[in-house]
This record gives C-alpha cells, structure tokens and sequence, in this order.
C-alpha cells in the first residue's frame, strides 16, 4: 500500500509539472501596455508602454511571428533624451501624414508629437516640446477626417480621467487655441465598478464608418480586473457622444483574461479589423501587462444601426519570436 502511495503521488508531482510547462507555454512573451500596431509596406510595427528609457518596437510580417531588433541601438523606436520627456513614456499611436512617420506620445503627464522617416524610428524633436493644453494630459489619438482637419483625442486629469477633443492646426506642430471640448466621462455602473472618487475613461482610439464616428475607449482603473472597452457614437467628430447600451464590449467576461482594455484599431492585410489590447499579467498580479489582441467587425441591427462588436474567440497573445 505504500508503494502504491509512492507511486501515486510521484504521478502527481510529474502531472503537476507538465501542466505547469503546459501553462507557461500558452503565457504571453511581450509585455507592452496601452499597446498600438501601425501597419506599413507589408510590415506590422508594435509599440507600447514598457520602459522609461523610451517606447519599444516589435515588428511582425504575418502578426504570428514577432521579432525584437537584437542591435540594441534599434530596439527603441523613440528614446529617452531625443524628443520630450524625462519619464513616464505613455500610451504611444503611430501615423503616416506627407511622406513622414509621427507618434504622438505621453511623457511627464503631457502629450508630445515626434517625427521619423522609418515607422521603426527614431522618432525625434527638433525642439524637445509639448502640445499646448491646460493640466495634466495623457492618451494621444490624432484623427484625420474626411473634410482635411485634424482633431486630437486625449484624456485630461481633472475630477477623474475624461476624454476630450481638440482641433490641431495643419502642420500638427500644437493645437487650435479655443477649440478643447468634452467627450465622454465614466458615468455608467460598468465604468466605475469600484465606486472610485476619481472615475476613469481613457485610452481613446476613434475611427469612422458610414458617415459615424465610433470613440473606442476603456474605464475603471488600469489595476481594477473589471478595466474594459466600450464606445460611444456621433454624427460629428466633436460629439455629443452616445454611448452603446451593450457597453462593454471588450471585458475579463468575454475574453477571460483580467483588466483588458486600453488599445487602439488597426487592418490587416486583407482588410480585417483589430483591437490591439493589454490584460493583467495574471489573476493576482497586474503587472507587466501583457499585450494581445481579437478581432472587430460591424453587425448591422434591425433598426439599421451598425453595432461594433469584438470576436472573443479570435483573443491570441501577441509573443515574442
């Protein structure tokens, strides 16, 4: 009899182990929060919050195979000392605008605007300076609209994370004096499941379908596991916004990971929409986040309206090669 305790417990030990290895293999290899992915020329370029020294890149021909530059000098597509900032490198979206590469960044709580001529960087300053604004302001997306004007989507701290909008001049070098409007605050009980005093939305991403626009957004604290995406629509890039009574659409409910949320879109070569998106590292540990992401797509109802819906089923962890 004790022989065969012997045995059985050894059979555990080693099916505690394989399930282990097991696990780990299917854990994520990239650690990137508040992540975006810039398509260019067949490329996949990914970025994301992870280090003080600047923003990281990772790069993907078939968003399958990742791979990290091993010359050390190329690994940052924006480094510490040559654009603005000293600390707290946030929340980066890349764009191509007039033959040149942009991110539009956070650093020391403000919002930044650097150059480059390669999606891979270095992006740079001729002037180490920030946008214009009132306060502390975080989470950059700049939007072009069909009509030639710029608009600047950006979270201020002030009474909790709201979302608001700016109109920038032509050359992106500040935003139009004056023009700084609210869009969304967390309101709602899915937004704020804590009953936080400073309730947050952030991380915005907009994009345009059918003469609509969709605000992407996430709310709760990053570090509650209840952090989620929902959206609101308007008729003008301006708002008023109305927020989707489905909300939310991303959540630790649909894709069984915690706190997932604060994202940005982004097509495929053929054309598929994404949500780029960070998860807690585990269920008892918030960070390194780790970064994945799911498919978009537009479901008409029968009133004819065009609901945003994510494929929980297409969650994958985007890893390192």
């Amino acid at each position: 009899m004790a022989n065969l305790t012997i045995i059985f417990r050894a059979a555990l030990l080693v099916t505690g182990i394989l399930s282990g290895i097991a696990t780990l293999a299917q854990q994520p290899a990239i650690f990137l929060a508040d992540p975006t992915i810039f398509k260019d020329k067949g490329t996949y370029y990914l970025y994301g919050t992870g280090s003080n020294q600047g923003f990281l890149m990772y790069k993907s021909a078939d968003l399958k195979t990742w791979r990290h530059p091993q010359d050390s000098a190329r690994q940052f597509a924006m480094k510490r000392g040559e654009s603005f900032g000293t600390s707290g490198f946030w929340a980066p979206q890349v764009f191509a605008w007039k033959d040149s590469y942009y991110m539009a960044y956070t650093a020391n709580e403000q919002i930044a605007i650097a150059k480059a001529s390669s999606p891979a960087g270095p992006f740079k300053q001729d002037t180490l300076v920030a946008l214009s604004g009132t306060g502390k302001q975080i989470d950059p997306f700049v939007f072009f609209d069909n009509d030639g004007k710029i608009y600047l989507y950006h979270v201020k701290l002030q009474a909790g994370n709201r979302i608001f909008v700016s109109e920038m001049k032509p050359d992106l070098s500040d935003v139009l004096p004056g023009t700084e409007k609210e869009c969304i605050s967390s309101t709602e009980g899915w937004e704020n499941t804590s009953a936080s005093t400073w309730p947050v939305a952030e991380g915005p991403t907009v994009l345009k379908h059918k003469k609509v626009y969709y605000l992407i957004y996430s709310a709760n604290d990053f570090r509650n596991k209840d952090y989620a995406v929902g959206y609101a629509t308007s008729n003008s890039p301006t708002g008023p916004w109305k927020k989707y009574t489905g909300n939310p659409i991303i959540s630790r409910h649909t894709v069984g990971h915690n706190g997932p949320g604060h994202g940005d879109v982004f097509t495929d070569k053929k054309g598929q929409l994404y949500y780029v998106i960070h998860t807690h590292h585990s269920d008892d540990r918030v960070s390194p986040r780790a970064t994945a992401f799911l498919r978009l797509q537009f479901k008409t109802t029968k009133d004819g309206e065009d609901v945003l819906e994510a494929e929980a089923a297409s969650f994958e962890w985007i890893k390192n090669d």
